[in-house]
């Protein structure tokens, strides 16, 4: 049988149980209910607690073989540890523990959990020890405690950097046992729907903006819709109170002019798929203010100018009959191109399936549809939790499972401060999604603006780190080229290659930034052992002293280093100077080397190599054209393709050859490249007033009477083209072709002298050859 929802007129329940959640949660989502002051005073709330045997009925409700004796314990336990300490709102503060478990309840997760959020905070607020949760509660619990514990004992700089260690060590605990991110997420939560107590708005914008930027994603992540539906909601309520305000009157507003719009459309849809004989339940909502806001940010628009603020949700029984479904709508009503998505096929990496579509429905309202099962619908809201097995720990334990926890982890590990792994987390997570393919049909999905060089690091890191070219489609692009859905993407390597600075440029997946910045810092660290080596060496020369890497091992401690290469490193950064270590190794002449001499190690050295130190440094008045050059490579233009700045081009090396620069679409790059040891490589054209113009050709069919040259090289002198060659070709009674060799600035010049020599009455025609 048909059924039809009304909009909701209050939040979803499904994170929230008790009373006092329905009471402090002043739905976020529905317009019917007004937002309240951000600025609201702290006072007590009065609201009821979930008591010890109500908690313990609401397990058993869905695991009857509960450990009773442990929940018990857990909630007296907690319920002593706190004490008498209060919140923000002037309740007291057990009943912040109480409320994240009962929101855990309704995802109906295992008693472990449910004392672990019970437990979640008295390590850090109060004198408990994990070794007592441990004796106590089992190493199961006191792990997943660990897990959610925040590092407030350690010494930060800032409140940054806190957030930044509070999440890499939330990454490791969850990416061993995902419960710890589910205890996190349902803590801040609850966190959020008090966020109104808290007296400094600095404070409750830092958290709000922490919520949306970190655990909304985060819920996302792991399929949670409904819980990032609401801290999504309530963190734009605190950012922005007045947008948020606007949107729910204007949204309340549509309501009051049509207040039966939403029954009637379903009503239309069930008519429809009737037709079909497919039977259909029908939810029909509101899009959250939220979502209305983000959709109008990112098309720089006003909400009058938004048609689909409302969306549709089809359920059928099975997959063949979404598909069926989604083949009636689009006969009964026009679709709009270019929105629809089929995740049944491809599902998002967090498990989500569903086919969406947008079309022109009954009313010509311009409305978003959803087609699924049940099943698919209850993974899109409970996310992980919908395919719980609170009996078997084995299965819930094995967090490494989720491809993205792994690549979290993998940019972790080559992050070097915790400010730059929550830059590339925030990368990672808050972005919409493409799906491009390997040659071999493996599935990789990347964020939307992904690059070949994303998409080599999402591959593999050693591809990433020695990629030179790229096939998309079995055409050739330049690394920095966008991909699209269903793109095969083909990577070139070579195991002479490196990744290059200006790729950080143009990537925009945290883990190939990390893994570039890793490339770097490596790179810069074997200069410095070089310099601070080859300083030590000549130094040592000076001084009659026999240098080498043993003698400097055994000296490193002294300077509180641990090998030779770290002195080499210190020396070479300028951290310590050569003079103490040499004075280290050979303390017989420290006073020789001491600062009295009146000579530092430059001057030393600068002694011994007179030459190298004088030499005159190269002029900077002009500069070569071409970023992303290897060191000592000289570069010549391409003569078949004649590439100009603002070109796409593509660097080829060969053996014995200068650097070739071509177009990337230059039809000699295929024969070329087949040579032995030749390799492509991604390079770029430099920004400045002091870059050496290009030059391209040009071919010009004019008039065959006296002064037809002269006028047209007087038309590229005035702007500012220089011509470095030229011949006539095909010469007949009326006309003869010129081929011009021009220096230009930029591509942009170029396309105003064919202009201006398309407008003159003796030019035929003009083209770029």
């Amino acid at each position: 049988m048909l059924e039809r929802n009304k909009v909701d007129t209050e939040p979803p329940a499904a994170v929230g149980v008790t009373a006092s959640d329905r009471k402090i949660d002043q739905s976020p989502a529905s317009p019917a209910a007004p937002s309240q002051p951000q600025s609201k005073p702290a006072k007590k709330t009065n609201s009821k607690v979930i008591r010890q045997y109500e908690l313990v009925e609401l397990v058993r409700a869905y695991d009857p073989e509960v450990d009773e004796e442990a929940l018990n314990r857990a909630y007296v336990f907690a319920m002593r540890a706190h004490g008498s300490q209060l919140r923000a709102s002037g309740d007291p503060y057990f009943h912040h523990p109480v409320e994240v478990a009962g929101i855990l309840t309704r995802l109906k997760l295992d008693s472990a959990t449910i004392i672990t959020a019970l437990l979640h905070d008295v390590v850090e607020d109060t004198g408990t020890t994990l070794d007592e949760i441990q004796k106590l509660f089992g190493h199961s619990v006191a792990r997943l405690v660990d897990g959610v514990t925040k590092l407030n004992k350690l010494e930060l700089q800032s409140a940054d950097t806190a957030q930044a260690e509070n999440f890499r060590k939330l990454l490791l605990a969850m990416s061993e046992d995902i419960r710890v991110l589910l205890v996190k997420l349902a803590d801040r939560l609850h966190n959020m729907r008090t966020l109104h107590f808290i007296k400094k708005p600095e404070k409750r914008e830092r958290i709000a903006r922490e919520t949306m930027e970190i655990y909304a994603p985060l819920a996302e992540r792991i399929g949670m819709d409904r819980l990032r539906a609401e801290l999504e909601d309530l963190a734009f309520g605190e950012l922005f109170p007045d947008a948020k305000e606007s949107i729910m009157h204007r949204l309340l507003q549509l309501r009051r002019d049509d207040v039966d719009l939403i029954e009637r459309i379903i009503s239309a849809l069930h008519g429809a798929l009737r037709e079909a004989g497919i039977e259909a339940e029908i939810q029909g909502r509101e899009k959250s203010p939220w979502s209305i806001w983000r959709k109008m940010q990112r098309k720089n628009v006003g909400f009058e100018q938004l048609s689909d603020i409302m969306a549709f949700r089809v359920m059928v029984d099975d997959e063949p009959n979404c598909y069926a479904a989604l083949g009636q709508i689009h006969a009964s009503f026009a679709m709009l191109p270019g929105r629809f998505k089929d995740f049944i096929s491809t599902p998002k990496p967090n498990g989500y399936r569903s086919i969406h579509t947008t079309i022109i429905g009954p009313e010509q309202r311009k409305i978003e549809v959803q087609i699924k099962t049940a099943m698919m619908q209850e993974v899109a809201e409970f996310g992980v939790a919908a395919h719980w097995a609170y009996k078997d720990d084995a299965k819930v334990t094995e967090g490494r499972q989720y491809r993205w926890i792994r690549e979290l982890l993998d940019i972790l590990e080559h992050a070097s401060e915790p400010n730059e792994f929550l830059e590339h987390t925030k990368l990672e997570m808050f972005q919409d999604q493409v799906f491009c393919f390997t040659p071999k049909g493996e599935l990789y999905s990347l964020p939307q603006g992904a690059t070949p060089v994303d998409f080599a690091y999402a591959v593999h890191s050693e591809i990433g780190d020695h990629c030179v070219g790229c096939r998309v489609d079995g055409r050739m692009v330049q690394l920095r080229t966008e991909l699209h859905n269903g793109d095969q993407v083909e990577i070139i390597t070579s195991r002479n290659a490196e990744p290059s600075t200006s790729w950080e440029r143009f990537v925009v997946t945290g883990k190939a930034r990390a893994r570039i910045r890793r490339f770097m810092r490596l790179k810069k660290r074997k200069q410095s052992i070089e310099q601070g080596r080859t300083t030590l060496l000549k130094l040592g020369r000076s001084a009659n002293i026999t240098v080498g890497d043993k003698v400097v091992d055994k000296v490193a401690g002294e300077f509180n280093l641990r090998a030779a290469d770290d002195v080499y490193a210190s020396i070479g950064d300028g951290l310590i100077s050569a003079r103490s270590v040499l004075g280290a190794i050979a303390p017989q002449i420290r006073e020789r080397l001491s600062p009295n001499d009146g000579q530092s190690d430059d001057e030393i050295v600068a002694q011994i190599n007179k030459s190298a130190a004088n030499r005159p440094a190269p002029s900077q008045s002009m500069v070569g054209p071409i970023e992303g050059v290897p060191e000592g490579i000289d570069v010549q233009f391409a003569r078949c393709c004649h590439p100009i700045p603002g070109d796409p081009i593509i660097g080829l090396i060969r053996t014995g050859k200068p650097l070739a620069i071509h177009l990337a679409k230059c039809s000699n790059i295929t024969s070329q490249r087949a040579e032995k040891e030749s390799r492509l490589i991604d390079v770029a054209w430099r920004t400045g007033s002091n870059v050496m113009p290009a030059t391209a050709r040009i071919a010009v069919v004019v008039q065959d009477h006296p002064g037809s040259l002269g006028n047209i090289s007087t038309s590229i002198g005035s702007l500012d083209g220089n011509i470095t060659d030229i011949k006539i070709t095909n010469r007949s009674n009326d006309f003869c072709e010129i081929i011009i060799d021009l220096e230009v600035a930029n591509r942009e010049k170029l396309n105003q002298v064919l202009a201006v020599l398309r407008a003159k009455r003796e030019v035929g025609s003009v083209e770029r050859i």
